[in-house]
């Protein structure tokens, strides 16, 4: 019988009204804003209602460094969920949305797979509720008052060759990183430089998940530093007259959205920064809200541990408050070989060498995770190829290092496949206590922040600053900014800045190019390796094999 692809299972699930899955949590009809039958925003009064309401357990579920063979990080999320559920516990999922960008490009979708899916899968691949479009534009309507400020005069000085905030569009399009405006008539604009990022790398993404309410919303968008004057000082959104109107166009996509796995276990999703480019974390309202209403919450981060778990640990926990319980560090097989040397083709078979060569890069990842003192479960996500020695070589490989251990066939067998995992996390939040601590303080300068990340989350020998990286962060901690935590932007391939560095890196040193200060998200972003933020669209894109077919079904979604 042939394998039902993810789209095929979403169509056929029997999706319950958004108002069920709302009363499991005692949401009532007048705490939703209905976008549908299966989707729903919750409204502001409940948003209230339940803050600072924490009582939940905060599972988060990071991997290792993604592959061609894939890692299953989010579909392992859903089942566990949906597991946690099934064992008798209030369960929320916090998940975030994803782009259009990879959904057209090479990765695809980000709702799961197999029968560990949220649902709608199609809408929340796609537009969803709209948040991502609002993100957008609210990011170019900054970008349009910034050029029509100079061109009307420009009151405020400022220095055309010193703007550095950038339009945004949610698609990889790589034509968009480096364009001229204003060409054309004296009416038309002033010519200069401009580039786009994708929309999730936008500030504006980082500060609406991270924003606690509409009030913090718009403190944080005034002190977005979009320019410099002649004389070298800051020219802030609130200079510009611009926060009230980006406010509005962030009111609805401000509130947390809630939909369903394919077993009905409710799942709030919100935010989607890339974790190589930005934070890689869902909204703050999005996972507290889930904390205040669930026994346990089961949230991700993005990409491998070393970006979005790294991210989640030292920027969201330090700016929310926030506290893990335990850690679920996805592994494959597969993934764990490739790591070993073995080309996509062959990773079907079994390989021990292989596998106890590339298992370096899950070793590096446990140990960061306990660094920070928060209790690691390792998973395998299960492949049908996996044999009983290679799963006998990871399991052994984990315990000895303090890790419990177990097989997710969630993909195959939804919640149901999950139980094995959702005990190991229950038995290790029971007995094994988080002292969750940042890996850096608040008081190291901006360059010991980046390079205690650089040598102890990716195991550099050091940090190579370039004169241009290191005259930027010795201007923002002239600023005032000093205090602030650290983004990296680094490759998602590799524990170093260079992709093709598989397995567990060592003798080699980090390349920072760049450095900027996203004063409204409240961190310093530094730019590492090739790293960009407006990605490409591979030769063959995924768009290639979506389509909508003769009963207006969308097909080819993955």
């Amino acid at each position: 019988m042939a394998v039902k692809s993810d789209i095929e299972i979403a169509q056929e699930a029997k999706m319950l009204h958004i108002r069920e899955v709302a009363d499991k949590l005692g949401i009532t009809e007048d705490d939703l804003e209905y976008y549908g039958k299966y989707k729903a925003k919750l409204s502001e009064e409940y948003l209230r209602k339940v803050e600072g309401n924490k009582k939940g357990k905060l599972i988060l579920v990071t991997a290792i460094n993604p592959t061609p063979a894939g890692e299953g990080k989010t579909t392992t999320s859903v089942g566990l969920g949906d597991a946690l559920n099934r064992l008798g516990y209030k369960t929320v999922i916090a998940l975030r949305e994803p782009s259009l960008g990879p959904c057209f490009g090479i990765k695809g979708g980000a709702a799961g797979g197999g029968y560990a899916q949220v649902v709608p899968m199609e809408d929340l691949n796609l537009h969803f509720t709209g948040d991502f479009h609002a993100i957008t534009s609210a990011n170019n309507l900054l970008a349009a008052l910034i050029d029509n400020h100079i061109q009307q005069g420009n009151e405020l000085g400022i220095d055309t060759r010193q703007i550095i905030w950038k339009r945004a569009e949610d698609m990889n399009d790589r034509a968009l990183r480096n364009i001229v405006v204003g060409l054309g008539a004296k009416a038309d604009g002033v010519p200069r430089e401009d580039h786009f990022v994708i929309t999730v790398a936008s500030e504006i993404m980082a500060i609406l998940c991270l924003a606690s309410d509409m009030d913090d919303l718009k403190a944080r968008l005034s002190r977005i530093i979009v320019a410099y004057t002649r004389d070298g000082e800051p020219v802030t959104a609130k200079d510009l007259n611009a926060v009230g109107s980006m406010a509005a166009l962030l009111k609805d996509a401000i509130k947390p959205n809630l939909v369903q796995t394919l077993e009905h276990t409710p799942v709030i999703v919100h935010g989607g920064p890339f974790a190589n480019i930005a934070h890689g974390c869902n909204s703050v309202r999005a996972t507290k809200t889930a904390l205040g209403i669930s026994d346990y919450t089961v949230t991700e981060a993005g990409f491998g541990a070393d970006l979005g778990a790294e991210k989640f640990l030292d920027i969201k926990c330090r700016i929310a408050g926030l506290k893990p319980d335990a850690v679920v560090l996805v592994a494959t097989i597969r993934a764990l070989k490739y790591n070993g040397g073995v080309a996509k083709k062959d990773l079907g078979e079994e390989n021990l060498e292989a596998l106890k060569k590339g298992i370096v890069n899950l070793e590096k990842h446990i140990e960061n995770i306990q660094k920070y003192g928060v209790p690691v479960v390792v998973t395998l996500n299960a492949f049908l190829t996996d044999t009983d020695a290679e799963m006998a070589y990871v399991k052994e490989f984990c315990e000895e290092r303090g890790c419990k251990f177990a097989l997710s066939e969630v993909w195959a067998k939804g919640g149901e496949g999950g139980e094995a995992l959702a005990k190991e996390v229950i038995s290790t939040i029971e007995n094994k206590p988080s002292n969750y601590a940042p890996i850096y303080s608040d008081d190291l300068s901006l360059t010991e922040k980046i390079t205690k990340v650089a040598t102890e989350i990716y195991g550099a020998d050091g940090v190579n600053f370039l004169p241009a990286a290191a005259k930027q962060l010795a201007k923002i901690e002239e600023m005032g900014f000093g205090k602030l935590p650290v983004c990296m932007a680094k490759t998602q391939y590799s524990l170093s800045d260079d992709p093709n560095m598989l397995g567990r890196p060592r003798d080699y040193n980090i390349t920072v190019r760049e450095a900027y200060v996203s004063a409204g998200a409240g961190f310093v972003v530094a730019l590492t390796g090739a790293i960009v933020t407006m990605p490409g669209l591979p030769k063959r894109p995924a768009a290639f094999d979506i389509d909508v077919n003769a009963e207006g079904n969308i097909v080819g979604l993955f």
